[in-house]
């Protein structure tokens, strides 16, 4: 597979400190959906910002909420960064993300370590036939940047724009330029496929996020996971109504281990329509 031209996820996504609870970012195109900047290439960014405030190595991120306010334009981001409780076991921030005066995106999140457990369940991983095992899918022509961003392996859900039943998709997940995993690089697989509702219909549509909460579930086995290692990830959305659809996600290890799991809502309407986020 063809690396992309251009910076890294790692430094597409980087953060400076510029001041107390201030950080710049720089948005970059080449990471871009059809109607601006991917949401959980956003996401990703603001997660780098709160991390480097949260200044504890040892509390890992567990949630993350962000509301996409406006699509920012190429070039420099601020993001601020406040730290609203450091408690004995979990600390709760905001942040907002700013370009030229406006606000872009606002964000909560809590971090914390590992806490003694009460019990411990969780529902196994989907079947699926190894990544070796199922072909790169080649981005098709006209594709947005952030495909090029991305080597994906199709195992669930129809094709898009095949008009199928179901509004099911996903499958293997990796960076065509992989860095080593960390929960940004998870927060952008959360919202780099192409959405679930996408198999139901037969032509694109406009699908721009209006809110994603990603729960990150085992920061341990995320660390442990190669940079060129591939994730599992499965998407679908039960409800379409008004011009606006839910997508559950959920992100396995290749042995398994649920690592986040994600709910967004989003528009679901034509590409002539005007952008709401």
């Amino acid at each position: 597979m063809t690396v992309p031209a251009g910076p890294r996820f790692d430094a597409a996504t980087a953060v400076t400190r510029a001041g107390e609870g201030g950080y710049d970012a720089v948005c970059d195109t080449a990471w871009s959906a059809p109607r601006g900047p991917n949401g959980g290439y956003l996401a990703a960014i603001v997660l780098r910002a709160m991390t480097a405030a949260a200044r504890d190595p040892g509390r890992h991120a567990r949630s993350l909420t962000c509301h996409y306010l406006r699509p920012p334009a190429d070039g420099p981001l601020r993001v601020d960064v406040a730290v609203e409780r450091a408690g004995r076991s979990v600390t709760a921030l905001s942040a907002r993300v700013v370009q030229g005066g406006r606000l872009c995106v606002t964000a909560l999140a809590a971090f914390a370590r590992d806490l003694p457990s009460a019990a411990d369940y969780a529902q196994p991983a989907p079947p699926a036939p190894p990544p070796e095992a199922v072909a790169p899918h080649p981005a098709p022509p006209g594709s947005p940047p952030i495909a090029e961003r991305l080597e994906v392996r199709p195992v669930f859900g129809a094709p898009p724009l095949s008009g199928a039943a179901e509004a099911l998709t996903g499958g293997w997940l990796r960076l065509a330029d992989p860095v080593a995993p960390d929960e940004a690089v998870l927060a952008f697989y959360t919202d780099a496929w192409l959405p679930a509702p996408f198999t139901r219909l037969r032509a694109p549509v406009g699908a721009p996020t209006l809110d994603l909460t990603i729960h990150f579930r085992a920061p341990g086995a995320l660390a442990a996971l190669a940079p060129e290692t591939p994730v599992l990830a499965r998407f679908r959305s039960t409800t379409s109504a008004a011009g606006f659809f839910e997508e559950d996600g959920e992100i396995w290890a290749p042995d398994g281990t649920l690592l986040a799991q994600s709910r967004q809502l989003a528009l679901l309407v034509p590409m002539d329509a005007g952008a709401a986020a």
